[in-house]
This record gives C-alpha cells, structure tokens and sequence, in this order.
C-alpha cells in the first residue's frame, strides 16, 4: 500500500524569502549605511553591494555588516543589481545615475533618498526604472560609523511618483520602505520640495544664521558661555555634514529662497508685536498648539546596544520554540519586538539585559537552525 506521507517535509527554519536579490548601495553614508544595515537585518535582500568611492569607508561599511561586497567603480557587475539605491550628496545624484545606468539590465529598479526631488524625478524617471524617494530621517552625526537601522523605524519615507512612473517599480520600492520599518506616503515631486523647505531646508539655514550671531558678536566667548539648551536645540542641525547641507539647500534653492522670504517676513512680524504684549502672547500660543500638535516618532521598540535579529518563518509555535530554545539555555529576554511578516515569513528581534546574554542567544538560535544577527558591539 502508497504511503500517505507527504514526499518532503517542510523545513521548519526556513529563510524568509528577500523581496530583492541583490541591492546596491550607490553612497554608503550615514542613510546610505542605515538603509544596507535594514536590508541586512531584516533580511530584504540576498546580497548587499556598497559602491563608494572612498574605499576607508567601504571597509568600514564591510567590518559593520552593511554590505557583503564593496565597488570603487561602476561596470559589468551592475547587471546583478535588482534594487539601486542612490545615496550620494544631492547634487551628483542625476551624474551618478547615468554613469551607473549603462551597466544595468533594463528590469533594474532605481531609487534615491535625496531631499530634494523635482529636478532628480524629471531627469531619471524617462531613462530608468526610477522612484523617488526621501526619508525623512537624519541626524547631526555623519558618516557610516553612524549608519543605524533604527533610524528609519517609524520615519516618514515620501515617494515621489509621476503619471510616468513604472507602477511595478514603485510596488517594490513602497514594499522595501515599509520593510524598513518606515511609513510610506507619495507626494508630487515639486509640492514634496516646497514642504520640505519650510520645514528641513529653512530650519537649516536658521540654525547657520544664529550661530554666525555667535560666531562673530564681540561678546563671543562669553555668548558661547551662555548659550543653553533653547540655542543648542534650534542650532543642532548646523553639527551636520556643511558639505552635505550645502548640496541639499542648493538642489531646492527656489522653493528655499521663497521659504526663506516667508520666514523673514514671519520673524518681521513677531518683531513688531514686541511693543503688544497680547498679541506676542496670542502668536506664542498659536505656536505651542503646532509644536505640541507634531507627531512624536518613536523610533526603535528597544535599545540598539545588546539586540539579535533572527530571520522567522511565518509558521505556528515558532515564537514558542525560539523563547523555550533560550529558556532552556538560562538566557532571559528582556523585550521583543516582531519586525514584519512578509509572505514567507519576517524578522524578530530580541534585546537582552547584557553583551554576554546576547551573544550567548546568537549561539544558541543559531544552534538551533535560525539565522541570527547581532546589533551592536556584540561581533
């Protein structure tokens, strides 16, 4: 008599299957880097490739576990890319592109996380399978040594797709973003320019424009002595990279220099009421009702120091089976966090009180067949 069991049985610690084989890095910066650590940790991609320039920070990159393959230079190895992220300074992402674009097979999806996106959209979108894109996410610290995973959990992430737009494209690329943890939403290329002068692009240069109050007062040392928390809040983002904001206000210089007016002529006002008491109150207290009012992004569920990311398949009782595996091993989680279920499965992420607990539970989920990566300085 046949048997009835089934010929073979499912693995039940299978990989989820990446939404893209292989994804390059175009600039691995500090989003460059936090995207390829999201890709990495979240296991969205069998392959992450990081094309710089700079070969110190492609080894960095390397050492970090945000790429598995480091380029100096664009060829006949871009025709393996599936994804490309473009994370270059603003102004040279169009050159990139096109020096990249010979090399890439025409299914090749493109993408940037550049801050301004009305000009990038109008050159590529024509001769690439190109979405744009913009995270609303940084931080004053640069460089790949910053590069965080976590600091796309949660963000905002605008699309800036046209009526020209390959529709499969943006799928994809809105799949990666939420992937990441991030909030997708589209918006009109040239509206997403004037919005973010008003509130990224203006505060920029406010911030530079009060410091140089500083800078170059007489009282110098002593303004410096005094400046507290309200100064050093309204001026944290003039500690970026200055050759990077350059290249971010001058790619958006129209909308920028219309929301500069504005903001001149708003300053203006609120100068003027100075001598009206009410009226000063009555603006002071429009603004706290719109401060207040913003959205607090949370961003990671955990802290990042003692973390291990596991690749989970979507199957019952394996939440059950990952928690009784460390039980078993007297090793205590102190939080976990489910970081998305794709049709195959996702990714779990689980802290741990301290560095040796950590390393301890690599070791034992990878025992016990799971793919483990550590966060963290635990290696």
């Amino acid at each position: 008599m046949a048997s009835a069991l089934p010929a073979t049985a499912p693995d039940p610690n299978a990989r989820p299957a990446p939404l893209v084989g292989t994804a390059v890095l175009a600039g691995v910066g500090l989003i460059g880097g936090s995207v390829g650590l999201g890709l990495q940790q979240r296991f969205l991609a069998r392959r992450v490739v990081g094309f710089d320039l700079d070969p110190e920070v492609l080894d960095a990159a390397r050492g970090l576990g945000i790429i598995d393959e480091a380029r100096l230079r664009a060829g006949p190895w871009l025709a393996e890319a599936d994804l490309v992220v473009l994370a270059a300074p603003a102004r040279s992402l169009v050159r990139l592109a096109r020096e990249m674009a010979p090399f890439l097979r025409p299914g090749c999806v493109v993408t940037d996380v550049g801050s301004a996106k009305a000009d990038v959209v109008a050159a590529l979108t024509g001769e690439l399978r190109f979405v744009g894109g913009h995270p609303m996410a940084g931080s004053e610290r640069v460089g790949v040594l910053h590069a965080d995973a976590s600091l796309l959990e949660n963000a905002v992430w605008v699309l800036t797709p046209t009526a020209a737009t390959d529709a499969q494209a943006l799928a994809l690329v809105k799949r990666i973003v939420v992937a990441l943890g991030a909030h997708a939403i589209e918006v009109d290329p040239g509206l997403h320019d004037r919005l973010v002068a008003t509130v990224s692009h203006v505060p920029y240069l406010a911030a530079v424009a009060l410091t140089h109050l500083v800078a170059e007062a007489e009282e110098r040392e002593l303004l410096m002595l005094l400046a507290a928390g309200g100064f050093r809040d309204l001026t944290r983002v003039a500690s970026g990279s200055p050759r990077m904001s350059r290249d971010m206000v001058v790619a958006n210089r129209a909308a920028v220099r219309d929301a500069a007016a504005r903001f001149g002529r708003a300053l203006t006002a609120l100068a003027e009421r100075l001598d009206d008491p009410e009226a000063l109150l009555d603006a002071a207290e429009d603004a706290k009702r719109t401060r207040d009012a913003l959205p607090v992004v949370r961003r990671s569920l955990m802290p990042s120091r003692f973390e291990v990311v596991i690749a989970v398949p979507d199957r019952p009782g394996q939440l059950a089976r990952i928690t009784a595996a460390l039980g078993d091993a007297e090793v205590n989680v102190k939080d976990i966090e489910v970081l998305g279920i794709r049709e195959a499965g996702g990714a779990l992420r689980l802290a741990f009180e301290t560095l040796d607990e950590q390393r301890r539970a690599a070791d034992v989920l990878r025992a016990a067949g799971y793919e483990a990566r550590v966060r963290g300085n635990g290696g």
